[in-house]
């Protein structure tokens, strides 16, 4: 393959990289986020309470979110990246987990950071989806799908992470956790863009374009959230009570439905 070849396949890859974060929504500072009012205020309230208090007790955080569309990604991929993002579950521990819904797309998936794959592996995730969340969906009753599914991660999840856990957190180990293959990819887009910079130095470009806008990719590092973002973004649904996400990440455990 020619270097051509390679430079466009490059920048074709990072320009959908780009438009991916972009459709990421701002980190929410309530562990329930429904962007669509499918659940009523008191419903949200009652998750909220429930979610939070198991955050307090164990640190293990799962997080409820309720999005129109995911705009044709696939939604596990989707709730990995958002799952990153918004940094759910706790850093070093990496025990979050994500129940995302898209409502017009009839998809919902749960997501597991790497701590939490050991209690709530795969296939357990594939049975509560279709055991607690979809039989509820199908009937439009979507809290006592939620509710359901929240009850069955945290009996899933009790006990095996604490606040005060040290280095013997039933963590899985670094070397297994880590995707080689985002590394791989993310290096090789950071050569290519260095190779960019140095060149455009070399002949006295500049980053700034003639239209006074950033290109994509210094707009996108600059604004970008990674392992956790801004805690001062959109406040949605806010309780007043979570303190927080901590920075966890995700590696791809998991499973989706449809209903």
């Amino acid at each position: 393959m020619s270097t051509k070849k390679i430079s466009c396949l490059a920048c074709l890859l990072l320009f959908k990289i780009c438009l991916f974060a972009q459709d990421i929504p701002a980190k929410s500072n309530t562990l329930v986020t429904d962007y669509t009012n499918t659940l009523s205020q008191t419903e949200i309230q009652q998750l909220e309470s429930k979610l939070v208090k198991f955050d307090d007790s164990t640190s293990t955080q799962i997080a409820v979110v309720i999005l129109k569309t995911v705009n044709g990604y696939d939604i596990k991929k989707y709730g990995d990246t958002l799952g990153r993002a918004w940094g759910i579950g706790q850093q070093g521990k990496n025990n979050g987990i994500l129940v995302l819904v898209a409502m017009d797309d009839h998809k919902v998936a749960i997501r597991t950071g790497y701590g939490a794959e050991a209690a709530v592996p795969d296939v357990t995730a594939r049975e509560i989806i279709e055991n607690d969340i979809t039989p509820s969906f199908k009937r439009g009753d979507y809290f006592g799908g939620l509710d359901a599914a929240t009850n069955k991660l945290i009996s899933l999840m009790k006990g095996e992470y604490h606040q005060n856990d040290t280095a013997t957190d039933k963590t899985t180990s670094w070397a297994n956790g880590v995707d080689w293959s985002s590394i791989a990819l993310t290096l090789f887009v950071l050569a290519f863009i260095a190779i960019l910079v140095l060149r455009r130095r070399s002949s006295g470009g500049q980053i700034i374009d003639s239209r006074g806008s950033a290109d994509t990719f210094w707009w996108f590092s600059s604004n970008q959230t990674w392992g956790g973002g801004d805690s001062s973004s959109d406040d949605n649904n806010s309780s007043g009570d979570f303190g927080g996400f901590g920075g966890g990440d995700f590696g791809g455990g998991g499973s989706d439905g449809s209903w």
